[in-house]
């Protein structure tokens, strides 16, 4: 196919028409184009997806290792901004996780969940999946504080109903966490905080 697509045949008509045997070449070249571009883009989401899949392995071994849940706080942390070069992240706990300590990060909040702050997240809070979007004012103040350069986020609930709280991930692009992207990684990303933070 490709050597056919390559192919320029000589093909004599009169009146400069286009040859039909020529239209069909075109048109296989460009499909064949096409196909080779759609190709390269799936091997690199496979590969992206891979790096991905590599990642959350490590954070599920680092946090299965820790001791309190002050460690788990550390772990996600220290990944987010290292391991998957996050922009900004926030976690943001309710105050009914037992053990937790106040001011222990400045990348954790500890709220009460009926705070008035979170009212921008209410929906968000009654569901139990990630959600991706552009963020409100109110919801960058405060999960980054204000005049903080985020234009997306992903939240990712802990638990059913956001049982521990949520984690906030945001991103500098306002196109990088777009309401279509999929949110399997984010999914598995929560479940593994939510089983760290139950078992402490």
């Amino acid at each position: 196919l490709t050597l056919l697509s390559a192919l320029r045949l000589p093909h004599h008509t009169t009146g400069g028409a286009i040859s039909l045997v020529e239209r069909q070449l075109e048109v296989l070249r460009q499909r064949n184009l096409a196909m080779e571009s759609r190709l390269k883009e799936l091997v690199e989401v496979a590969r992206s997806n891979d790096r991905l899949a590599g990642r959350i392995h490590a954070l599920a071994l680092l946090l299965m290792r820790t001791r309190s849940r002050e460690g788990v706080i550390d772990v996600l942390d220290e990944n987010l901004r290292e391991g998957f070069a996050v922009d900004r992240a926030a976690l943001v706990l309710f105050d009914s996780v037992p053990g937790l300590v106040q001011g222990h990060s400045s990348f954790v909040q500890v709220v009460h969940r009926e705070d008035p702050a979170l009212g921008p997240f209410k929906t968000f809070l009654q569901s139990s999946a990630p959600r991706c979007s552009r963020l409100r004012d109110a919801q960058r103040d405060f999960l980054f504080g204000p005049g903080a350069d985020i234009q997306s986020m992903a939240l990712v609930p802990l638990g059913p109903r956001s049982e521990f709280g949520f984690l906030a991930i945001g991103s500098r692009n306002p196109e990088h966490f777009h309401p279509g992207r999929s949110i399997d990684f984010l999914a598995r990303l929560g479940e593994l905080t939510a089983c760290a933070l139950s078992l402490h």
